[in-house]
């Protein structure tokens, strides 16, 4: 992560006043920057960029660099002011003349406290931009034929979040999956496998994992989603080991094709460093706020323990029942035209294992239960992404920059 600062001072302020105020104003933020002054010439190679708005009368000399600095970078421009020197002044004239020509602009102003917080969001986002940019997520089979409301647009996707979508017939996966030997395993899952029939579908999952993997590195992949109930017929397993696997790995892997969560995982990732858990609600209490969520895996980075079962609604293969530290937790989803993000602070208040839900289930509750009445009154489809740790100012400041 690397935070560049960038000067615009007027030749008519004192240049020592003005060094005094940079050198008190940038030392009391307490964080680390390069200082780049007033040479441009590496503008929009670094996660997060400030123009540092010293004095005003510096309007003109903005509007100079304007075509320069919208040609290497896509980023939003941020205007750091100390409030001296009619700095503010200055940067209010610069961010409306960016309104009028439908530029993102946000000033950053206001207590050393609050601007250094700002400014670590934003260089949070801008890394995860930067990981996301040129990434490739791939969607194995299609969408399952049951998310009439969960697709994505792709042109919005390439453009704003700089991701292509590469459709990967279910076929190669499968050929995938002759080439990998019958006899591979995983000694550890057979161990903790309950019955032996499970015990006996292990190496078939192992499989999946190891010709998913091909697939990821023959197609450069940063990330899928898998049409994952085709697997039942084609090979009489599942992917549920083969997902929780990659994305503990840093792959990230979803479920039925939907490609929205799957593209809410990859942001999630870029943003916080884990997958998050895909989930779809199975049943609400929108008076107490409390939501069970349920799904037949999940990251086992995500765990500190888990259990092996079939998977719920065929009885066959290996799903994952995992167990999440109880404690705070975010609850997200972007649309996948991206026009929507839906991103609220829960707990997670306990793990349970009822044999009428998928295997993995989590019982948590919103941090403003009249929240529940979004699930429905209005959802991005019925895939939920879980994520430990309260991260919501974060997403939507993310969210601000490709909308």
């Amino acid at each position: 992560m690397s935070i560049a600062i960038y000067t615009l001072t007027s030749s008519l302020h004192d240049e020592a006043a003005v060094e005094a105020t940079t050198q008190e104003f940038l030392g009391g933020l307490g964080i680390e920057y390069e200082m780049m002054g007033g040479d441009y010439t590496t503008y929009g190679s670094h996660s997060l960029e400030l123009i540092y708005v010293r004095t005003g009368g510096t309007e003109g000399i903005f509007k100079g660099l304007l075509p320069l600095l919208q040609r290497v970078s896509d980023q939003p421009f941020y205007l750091l002011t100390s409030g001296k020197s009619n700095s503010l002044a200055a940067s209010m004239e610069i961010l409306s003349y960016l309104r009028q020509r439908e530029i993102k602009g946000e000033i950053l102003h206001g207590s050393k406290e609050y601007v250094s917080h700002q400014i670590g969001l934003l260089a949070q986002v801008g890394q995860a931009r930067q990981q996301l940019k040129g990434s490739r997520l791939g969607v194995v089979g299609a969408p399952s034929d049951w998310l009439i409301a969960s697709r994505a647009d792709r042109e919005a996707v390439r453009e704003h979040l700089g991701v292509d979508l590469v459709d990967i017939p279910m076929t190669e996966l499968l050929s995938a999956y002759d080439r990998v030997p019958t006899d591979v395993t995983d000694a550890a899952l057979e161990s903790l496998s309950p019955t032996s029939a499970v015990r006996a579908s292990v190496p078939g999952a192992t499989r999946i994992y190891h010709a998913l993997k091909q697939v990821v590195e023959a197609r450069n992949l940063k990330g899928l989603t898998i049409r994952c109930f085709d697997l039942l017929t084609a090979v009489h397993n599942t992917g549920c080991v083969a997902l929780a696997r990659l994305n503990a790995e840093g792959i990230v892997a979803g479920c039925e094709g939907d490609v929205p969560a799957a593209l809410s995982m990859m942001v999630g990732r870029a943003l916080t460093g884990v997958s998050g858990f895909q989930c779809n609600p199975a049943r609400i209490d929108p008076e107490q706020g409390e939501l069970m969520l349920a799904h037949c895996t999940i990251p086992l980075n995500l765990v500190e323990r888990y259990e092996l079962d079939t998977h719920f609604e065929s009885g066959i293969g290996v799903g994952i029942r995992g167990y999440m530290p109880l404690g705070p937790v975010t609850l997200f989803k972007l649309s996948g035209d991206l026009s929507r993000c839906f991103a609220v602070h829960a707990t997670l208040v306990s793990n349970e294992s009822l044999p009428d839900l998928c295997r993995t289930q989590q019982v948590i509750r919103l941090e403003d239960p009249g929240l529940a009445a979004y699930f429905l009154n209005n959802p991005i489809g019925n895939h939920h992404i879980v994520l430990p740790g309260h991260h919501k100012e974060l997403i939507n400041r993310f969210v601000r920059t490709i909308s």
